[in-house]
């Protein structure tokens, strides 16, 4: 370790990475935060208020604009190229991408991009750091290395699109029974379907902002004159939540066969509350099983070492002597 940092070009190439690092994790903060700003400024433009009432300039809604940024011109330059960067699969590729968030039509390409350098950068940076610490590894050990960095490369995006779908699900799927609850008092004050979901949306603005995003996009597809039931089915689709979809099936159906929504939401809601609260449960069953893990790994030897090293003392004190003579 003291010869790498005595390394010039190891503490270079060390350093550099310690700043790549920073400069990602603050540009990746920094586009959530202004993310969830711009969600909550198109909600509370598309409530229906006046804006001296709301604090929202005229013109404001729920539209999502085409942020043309560096990647995109780097995309479209690459294409220009001759180099094609849409996957074979792209239905499956853009369900995920929505599913994690990224609604943009552009992202796919981008996805696939970012896996391109992938594949290529962290070998290069693997080898580039292996040369830069002073070892001379063999061509096999190289190979390896390589081999094991591009497969990372190759997969690290899917699992980050996988784990962030997960996790917007997760959210979605925790402040879905309050929204129900909202719906429900909404729908029964005599509010109309896309009034409701208007409503509900503006108020969980700050409580749960995913959850209020996918219903903003319901209300302007109505507004936009798409039917309820391809609006309630795209919202079940981008949410990628079972919950979601079988809450815009029970809505279809509740339209169809003229039963009462009121009623229809006031079954459902208690449904979700009692879900949630079986998750809630079934966390709290798993916690036992989990800390034994700790427990059995870290503290079990120790206690055993306590409680037996008086004993193994004492023995070696009695054995000793005798062993002696």
């Amino acid at each position: 370790m003291t010869e790498f940092l005595s390394n010039d070009a190891a503490r270079m190439a060390l350093l550099f990475l310690l700043f790549v690092a920073v400069v990602g994790v603050t540009f990746g903060l920094t586009i959530s935060v202004e993310e969830r700003r711009a969600v909550r400024q198109r909600l509370s433009g598309a409530t229906g208020h006046s804006t001296e009432q709301d604090g929202v300039a005229p013109g404001a809604g729920l539209r999502v604009h085409d942020a043309r940024g560096a990647w995109i011109a780097l995309v479209t330059a690459i294409e220009k190229a001759g180099v094609p960067l849409v996957d074979t699969k792209d239905a499956t590729l853009r369900s995920r991408l929505v599913a994690a968030g990224y609604t943009k039509g552009h992202a796919p390409r981008t996805y696939s991009l970012i896996r391109l350098l992938m594949v290529i950068g962290l070998p290069l940076a693997t080898i580039a750091f292996l040369w830069a610490s002073g070892s001379s590894p063999s061509a096999m050990k190289l190979y390896i290395v390589g081999m094991i960095a591009a497969v990372a490369g190759l997969y690290l995006p899917s699992l980050w699109i996988r784990a962030k779908a997960d996790r917007r699900q997760r959210e979605i799927i925790n402040g879905f029974p309050d929204a129900l609850d909202l719906m429900l008092v909404c729908v029964e004050a005599g509010l109309g379907l896309e009034a409701a979901f208007s409503r509900v949306g503006m108020e969980m603005t700050r409580s749960h902002p995913l959850l209020a995003e996918q219903l903003g996009a319901v209300v302007l597809e109505l507004r936009a004159g798409r039917s309820q039931e391809d609006a309630l089915r795209r919202m079940a689709d981008r949410s990628g939540a079972d919950d979601i979809r079988a809450f815009a099936t029970l809505l279809i159906q509740s339209h169809k066969l003229g039963s009462s929504v009121a009623q229809t939401l006031r079954v459902y809601a208690s449904e979700m509350r009692e879900r949630r609260r079986m998750r809630a449960e079934e966390k709290a069953h798993r916690l036992p099983v989990l800390l034994s893990i700790p427990l059995v790994c870290c503290m079990l030897p120790v206690m055993i070492g306590v409680l037996m090293l008086p004993a193994v003392i004492r023995t070696i004190r009695a054995v000793m002597p005798a062993l002696g003579n």
